[in-house]
């Protein structure tokens, strides 16, 4: 029989994981092509020979979702798999009726095919929208297993937006790390919080090499954390699935892809953000869980924020930069930093828009709904420069940093600015502590 065509629809992330795990050394399958989407300048790519396999001694191509039809056609494709995330269901359809009406089928591969094993103890943090509070969470389960003399390693899902070859397994474990690598503002924001806290994480393009370098880590492993990203279904098979909801977006969980399969298959599921929350959204939420999902632990939380330099917030107009994928596919109305606003007294928070330059521009253009926020958005120097330019153009009096990076080490500001901090509490139990318990007992 010859040889299904395929293509996969993604975004720089799962795509590459799905084709690594499945498509790779299948002899049934030819992918003849990557789409892109969501992440800006990653089209007109190959995927390198390298890291493709003995079948594809060329690579493959990477274009631009918009040409699927084109593609379709031209390359005689019987098979297009979407595999990226943090996309309404109806989004999902569309692009289904898109390649079923260019004459394809249409594919969603799942955990059975995808997920790799450890050999260590593995906890999985999931979540069902973009900015639900994974890092946090992540941290606070790290801290709990290291105070139990245990080595926790991370490894977190894929960013792969520079060389391919170069990021198929990166190690993480000190601040000097992120600029050997050529980290992008959105890999420090994951990549850093970890190092501050004393852990090593790992990340990259081939999940299979980097799992077995994190099981064999110079510093030791005892347990490995999966910190995932979006709202995807992780990587590997877990031995504790975690899942964080955010109810400020009470209803996504049921109505984004693949928000539910995360609801579904989590063993634990953490209700965030409860102290900023309107409580019918908590409600609401709280019987979607129940739906979906009746067997689970859940566990109620807050991530209370504070600021390092309260003074510069009150009574001043400032400007709010927030995590930026958080407030582009995520659609946050609201972040850390707004939140620092109004616990500290701003007496404004100042639009950006009038004062934007180059990619800044576009990205509003593309995600009108973000409204007077600023996103940290920094996949290259020139978006890094045209960020910089941005806060230096606003007519505000200081600056509020939401993300959880030290934005000065990256851009200048040449204002008065305050960096803003959170953490993850539990309120009452169950908790991570007893949950970690149980997991340290059986394991």
């Amino acid at each position: 029989m010859a040889k299904q065509k395929v293509i996969i629809i993604g975004a720089a992330g799962r795509d590459f994981h799905n084709f690594n795990t499945f498509f790779r050394n299948n002899n049934d399958y030819e992918v003849v092509a990557f789409t892109a989407a969501q992440i800006p300048d990653i089209e007109d790519r190959r995927y390198p020979a390298e890291l493709a396999g003995a079948f594809y001694p060329d690579g493959i191509p990477v274009y631009a979702e918009e040409k699927l039809e084109e593609l379709i056609k031209k390359l005689k494709v019987d098979t297009c798999v979407f595999s990226y995330s943090d996309i309404r269901h109806q989004h999902v359809m569309t692009v289904s009726a898109r390649v079923n009406a260019a004459g394809a089928s249409f594919m969603l591969l799942g955990p059975k095919q995808t997920m790799l094993q450890s050999s260590k103890p593995l906890i999985s943090v999931c979540a069902t929208r973009t900015g639900s509070g994974k890092s946090q969470t992540s941290r606070k389960i790290i801290q709990i297993l290291m105070e139990q003399d245990l080595r926790v390693v991370a490894i977190r899902h894929p960013m792969p937006y520079g060389d391919l070859v170069k990021q198929k397994v990166q190690r993480f474990a000190a601040i000097e790390d992120l600029k050997r690598h050529k980290c992008t503002i959105e890999e420090m924001e994951e990549y850093e919080p970890h190092i501050a806290r004393g852990n090593v994480i790992y990340a990259g393009v081939d999940y299979e090499a980097i799992l077995k370098a994190a099981e064999n880590d110079p510093d030791g492993c005892d347990v490995i954390l999966w910190d995932g990203g979006n709202n995807d279904f992780s990587f590997y098979e877990a031995d504790l699935s975690i899942a964080v909801t955010d109810p400020h977006r009470a209803g996504a969980e049921l109505t984004y892809y693949p928000s539910q399969v995360v609801l579904r298959t989590s063993d634990v599921i953490i209700i965030n953000k409860m102290d900023t929350a309107n409580p019918e959204k908590v409600k609401q939420l709280r019987e979607n869980i129940a739906s979906v999902n009746p067997n689970a632990v859940v566990i109620d939380a807050e991530s209370p924020v504070r600021a390092d330099k309260p003074d510069v917030i009150k009574g001043k107009r400032v400007l709010c930069v927030e995590d930026g994928p958080t407030l582009t596919h995520g659609e946050m109305k609201i972040g850390a930093a707004v939140v620092a606003a109004e616990k500290y007294g701003a007496a404004e928070i100042v639009d950006p828009r009038p004062f934007t330059t180059g990619k800044l521009t576009r990205t509003f253009e593309l995600y009108p709904n973000i409204g007077k926020l600023l996103p940290a958005m920094g996949y290259g120097d020139e978006q890094v420069k045209d960020l910089e330019e941005t806060i230096r153009n606003t007519k505000c009096d200081s600056v509020i940093i939401g993300t959880p990076i030290d934005l000065n080490r990256v851009v200048k500001i040449d204002k008065p600015f305050t960096r803003v901090f959170y953490d993850l509490e539990e309120i009452g139990h169950p908790n991570l502590t007893d949950v970690l318990a149980d997991f340290v007992k059986k394991r």
